[in-house]
């Protein structure tokens, strides 16, 4: 059949869109390996180094002998060990905004990805957000020749913008462009292409590549490659002929992009389906962010979809994914750089086991299976750092702990937000859950990266007994509230809700929904978003029918 076929020009524009993704994974991991260069450098930029510091404490010691001991006087060893516990603070602050920062753009951005692929085009979008990734990337690689830690900060935060509009673009313009069947297959390749980008990240952040002090910079700033690559190639890329159907009304324009697409004269089955999907969206009232709190039809759809989310973030995976280097290094681990790099291989793996995984047994089901998984894992990594200085084997204990971790976040808390939020509401209320959705999600994942440092050095050993603790909450909570949705219409969806609730409210009319099958969902950053038809997407007319 002709829509099953592969075309030369469906390769290129594939290929074309995920090296956003790719790059969306290289700036996930990038910051991690070079950790201690990059704060060792922070340390030179603003001011004493900390052997200096140590020093000018060594001299108050030595030089203050003959002064008085009592306790009102200790001024000149005390100033200089506030003076040094000062420096170590102003280091965490900085370390944790360069880390922070990236979730603070994404979040900012997340609602603006569908917004600007509808006003430009999905192309043109693309094109105005390597805007972005090119000056956040010559930001961060010119750093060594500023005040690196503000350059950083910016071209983090910068990139993290282009990282959230991305995050919607892409998913929409490949789901777009994919034949039916293969939509699952081709939009694996976006978290495939973003798992890939974490991994290369940290195999070039090794020290004797990349991640030292003479090349760390051009580290940091080597995602502006993909973006080049990206904007030369973009211009051979057909536009999205859903876009041009649904959105501007050219069919013409639209026909022969499918054309270009499928390699084939027959394209009435795409065309059909375009204007049956263009009929339904015209026939549902669209739902406002506000009315989804308002309505008590939505109300608890909603907050259970947005404890979903906060249960995968706040879970302690995004402190793995970001800190993994520093925590391997408390573990006692010899070349922590090299069991993050296996880290980032585990989640390759599990990223491909995940797309199975999640099309064959219940949402509820794995999410509580992956939850339950990790609460394990936490309570392990906490016990292997404990015990390690009583024990040195324990480090192995703590770092197959953390494989284990990263393995069952990905067959159950990372997809299973997403698809759940899909299928919690229909076609109207749909583009606005998944917009606040999305924004708690990169909200979470900005709160972790910024926390994580100042909670692992108040907790010491201890801090994933804290994240365990707040995975079993909310496992309970899942087993109690949440209802299974795979294989459900809207209607008994909502019964389910009604029942957990214990209200007897007369149900609204059914609405069928049309289920996700494998070749209509894709993972979003470290997590997943669906995919079935465009009207998933955030792809909103304005802010203001977004929000009102």
């Amino acid at each position: 059949m002709t829509e099953d076929k592969v075309t030369g020009t469906l390769v290129l524009a594939v290929f074309t869109a995920v090296l956003s993704s790719f790059q969306f994974g290289y700036d996930i991991g990038v910051i991690n390996a070079p950790q201690q260069v990059i704060i060792t450098h922070y340390r030179h930029v603003l001011g004493v180094s900390l052997d200096d510091r140590i020093a000018i404490n060594n001299y108050a010691l030595n030089s203050t002998e003959e002064l008085p001991t009592s306790l009102g006087d200790p001024t000149p060893v005390s100033w200089a060990e506030e003076e040094t516990m000062t420096s170590a603070s102003l280091i965490t602050m900085f370390w944790s905004l360069s880390v922070s920062s990236f979730a603070v753009g994404g979040m900012i951005a997340s609602f603006f990805g569908g917004l600007l692929g509808d006003k430009l085009g999905r192309i043109k979008a693309l094109l105005v957000a390597n805007i972005l990734s090119l000056v956040g990337a010559l930001l961060m690689g010119f750093s060594k020749l500023g005040p690196s830690h503000i350059l950083i900060i910016s071209g983090r935060g910068i990139s993290g913008l282009y990282c959230g509009l991305i995050s919607g673009l892409i998913p929409m313009y490949i789901g777009e462009i994919a034949p039916t069947t293969l939509r699952g297959a081709i939009g694996a390749l976006h978290q495939l292409a973003i798992v890939t980008g974490i991994l290369i990240s940290q195999i070039v952040g090794l020290d004797f590549i990349l991640g030292n002090h003479e090349l760390w910079h051009i580290l940091l700033g080597l995602s502006a490659v993909p973006a080049i690559l990206q904007c030369l190639l973009l211009f051979f890329c057909p536009e999205s002929p859903r876009y041009l159907y649904i959105k501007l009304d050219e069919e013409a324009k639209a026909k022969k992009s499918l054309k270009r697409l499928r390699g084939s004269d027959d394209i009435t089955k795409d065309i059909t389906e375009m204007r049956k999907e263009r009929e339904e969206a015209s026939n549902e009232k669209k739902v406002s962010i506000i009315q989804l709190f308002t309505n008590a039809s939505y109300r608890q759809p909603i907050l259970v979809a947005l404890m979903l989310h906060a249960a995968q973030q706040f879970s302690g995976i995004n402190g793995i994914f970001y800190y993994s280097t520093s925590i391997f290094q408390t573990a006692g681990i010899s070349q922590p750089v090299y069991a993050t790099i296996g880290v980032g291989a585990v989640n390759t793996v599990f990223t491909a086991v995940s797309v199975f995984l999640v099309e064959k047994a219940g949402r509820r089901s794995l999410f509580l299976i992956g939850m339950s998984g990790m609460f394990v894992c936490a309570i392990f990594m906490s016990v292997g750092l404990v015990l390690l200085s009583k024990f040195p084997w324990m480090n192995y204990v703590s770092m197959t702990a953390i494989f284990l971790f990263v393995s069952f976040f990905e067959i159950g808390p990372g997809p299973i937000p997403w698809f759940m939020v899909a299928e919690f509401f229909s076609q109207g209320p749909r583009p606005a859950a998944l917009a606040i959705a999305a924004f708690s999600n990169w909200t979470g994942n900005f709160i972790i990266a910024l926390c994580f440092q100042y909670i692992a050095d108040f907790c010491g050993p201890y801090v994933f007994f804290l994240f365990a603790g707040v995975v079993l909450a909310f496992i309970l909570f899942t087993f109690f509230k949440v209802p299974e949705t795979k294989g459900k219409s809207f209607e008994e969806i909502a019964a389910e809700f009604r029942k957990k609730r214990g209200s007897a409210e007369t149900p609204k009319a059914a609405v069928e929904m049309e289920f996700l099958r494998p070749t209509e969902t894709i993972q979003f950053g470290i997590n997943y978003v669906p995919l079935a038809v465009p009207g998933y997407q955030v792809s909103l007319n304005s802010l203001v029918d977004l929000f009102f």
